[in-house]
């Protein structure tokens, strides 16, 4: 009997680029009074100068690739202080601008993750970016070491042996003391693997190698000084940037924050489980609560759940799942799927990632409600919820197959954790994970579990491989060009705080909040999306206190603006897909938050 539940998915909206002021020379540094002579900054350390300079650039050998894109590799150091010695692969991507004779530069991106592609996210930018974006950058997009088209990270020999390492990790999140040994023993098997088999690369890809190879990539393209755009974990990626070199920056915008200090954990914090510290779950729980404070005053016949109180019809489906799983039958094709506790916060969840996955939530709780209830629903209402909860299943269960451990070697997990073990500090022993998750879902209810188990694998005690090199801050370095920190108030993934505690931090920065919902805000609204472009291209910055308001919003009717999903396509298919002309609506872009589970739920 599969078990399932439903991956995160989101809805997007159309960005439209808001006009601005004068346009830069190519390769000059924004300051808060527009462009001129870069602002005083902080310099970069001389070690890390000398580790990334003493590197020649190297010659990117371009070469035509997916129809509208170029394409190469480089041999980077793999370790800084050795620029001479081994080497790691990294690939790059790049779409040109589409007015080359007034091409600004080159605009580097980051989807998030970690473990996202770069090389995706640069080849799907003119189904998202704003049009004077992709007028005026090459869009560049960076494969960070150890993923996807780079040279790989690989902590088994084998499927075989990866697959059973991992057979305790298939669930959302555990939840009986069963599964939390299972997930315990797996945690511990992922974290020794990546710890010697994994090496050297397990060790050298923390978030500052790629900030080195990114300057350097920098060089490779021409350009003086740095522009970036940053989604989730590629928030952390800018910062990092933004702190090793403060000097290099003509443009950085991050969207969807990690609060560095936060992420690697300092002080007191670096025995704290690093959920402890992000508070993901924090900001799931708040944009719950605010969809079921909006259902109840919207009414029943906006929202099904207001026909009662909303909070308590979440509550009620989820003490019946705590206590017996579910059980449904496709009535199309006789499967049969188990829907259990973790499951339906994981479904939550996935709503929350998308602008529009209210819907998705209300519905989900709305059949299971009737599903799990002793026999109060008609016949003809538990029909209808069976079926509604099926091909919710069976649309999930197919989409898990394909993601299935099987040939070729998937190393989604271990790229994220290659990056977050090395990064941050964590607990020391795997078995303390039980008690943590249980002390953050009593502060956090549904999310604080999910959230807490992620980082598993991270244990000093078995996740021994370390980077000598990675960067611990400090994380208040004044950049020589403003960083622009997008923060939304909805965030179920990077905890708006995130965004209001790395603006503190930067001396040169400005906030900028969002209404919006699901992860990230860039698209959501005009307002959003043209000052961030317009900040990228022309260096004006949105007034102090800004708040843009997202075009969709629970229970009420979208702005015309909407556009409708996420960009989520796969090269392959982007290669038989004809881009958006100028003008036409965009969709979200295809941002990769941090893994909130390992299996049977992913984030994209």
């Amino acid at each position: 009997m599969p078990r399932t539940t439903w991956p995160l998915t989101a809805a997007g909206i159309a960005g439209i680029v808001l006009a601005g002021a004068a346009v830069a020379p190519a390769g000059a540094a924004p300051t808060t009074a527009g462009w001129g002579r870069p602002a005083t900054s902080d310099r970069t350390d001389p070690a890390e100068a000398k580790r990334v300079d003493s590197v020649p650039t190297p010659k990117l050998d371009w070469y035509a690739c997916y129809g509208t894109a170029e394409c190469a590799t480089v041999q980077l150091p793999l370790d800084y202080d050795k620029p001479t010695g081994a080497t790691t692969e990294v690939a790059v991507l790049r779409v040109k601008a589409r007015d080359q004779k007034n091409r600004i530069g080159s605009l580097f991106v980051n989807p998030g993750g970690p473990g996202g592609s770069g090389t995706d996210l640069a080849l799907a930018a003119p189904y998202f970016l704003g049009d004077d974006l992709l007028d005026r950058f090459d869009i560049v997009g960076v494969d960070p070491r150890g993923i996807a088209a780079s040279e790989n990270l690989k902590c088994f020999p084998s499927v075989k042996d990866q697959t059973k390492a991992y057979a305790g990790l298939n669930v959302a999140f555990p939840w009986t003391k069963a599964e939390e040994k299972a997930y315990v023993d797996s945690a511990k098997a992922v974290g020794k693997a990546c710890s010697s088999t994994g090496k050297p690369l397990s060790g050298a890809m923390s978030t500052a190698e790629v900030a080195r190879d990114m300057d350097v990539l920098r060089r490779a393209v021409g350009d003086k000084l740095l522009t970036y755009l940053g989604f989730s974990y590629g928030t952390a990626l800018g910062q990092y940037y933004a702190n090793m070199f403060p000097d290099r920056v003509r443009a950085i915008v991050v969207d969807g924050v990690l609060n560095p200090d936060a992420w690697v954990g300092q002080g007191k914090a670096r025995n704290q489980l690093q959920e402890t510290r992000l508070a993901s779950a924090d900001g799931a729980y708040k944009a719950l609560r605010e969809i079921l404070k909006r259902c109840e005053s919207a009414g029943p016949d906006a929202c099904a759940l207001a026909a009662g109180d909303p909070v308590t019809a979440v509550e009620t489906v989820t003490k019946r799942l705590r206590k017996k799983p579910l059980v449904i039958e496709d009535p199309d094709t006789g499967e049969t799927y188990t829907v259990s506790y973790a499951d339906y916060v994981g479904a939550m969840l996935s709503g929350l990632y998308s602008p529009y996955g209210y819907d998705d939530i209300i519905g989900i709780t709305a059949d299971l409600l009737v599903l799990t209830a002793p026999a109060a629903a008609t016949a003809a209402r538990r029909a209808e919820a069976r079926t509604a909860l099926a091909h919710r299943a069976a649309t999930a269960a197919g989409q898990q197959a394909r993601r299935a451990y099987d040939f070729p070697y998937d190393n989604g997990l271990e790229t994220f954790l290659g990056v977050d073990c090395t990064d941050a500090y964590h607990p020391k022993d795997a078995a303390s994970w039980p008690a943590l998750a249980a002390k953050q879902d009593a502060r956090t209810p549904y999310f604080g579990r999910l959230w807490a188990w992620i980082t598993a694998p991270c244990a000093r005690n078995t996740w021994t491989v370390r980077d000598s090199d990675a960067y611990t801050g400090p994380f208040d370095k004044r950049t020589s060009a403003p960083v622009l920190v997008v923060g939304n108030y909805w965030d179920p993934a990077t905890n708006y705080q995130g965004a209001v505690t790395s603006a503190a931090l930067l001396p040169n920065s400005r906030l900028l909040s969002s209404d919006n919902w699901g992860h990230t805000a860039y698209g959501t609204s005009a307002c959003v999306t043209g000052a961030i472009d317009a900040y990228l291209v022309k260096g004006t910055l949105p007034a102090k206190g800004t708040v843009c308001v997202g075009d969709v919003q629970p229970f009420a009717e979208p702005a015309a603006t909407a556009a409708g999903e996420r960009m989520t396509a796969t090269k392959g298919d982007l290669v038989r897909r004809a881009a958006p002309a100028r003008g036409e609506p965009k969709r979200l872009p295809p941002v990769v938050a941090p893994l909130p589970a390992v299996g049977t739920l992913t984030v994209r």
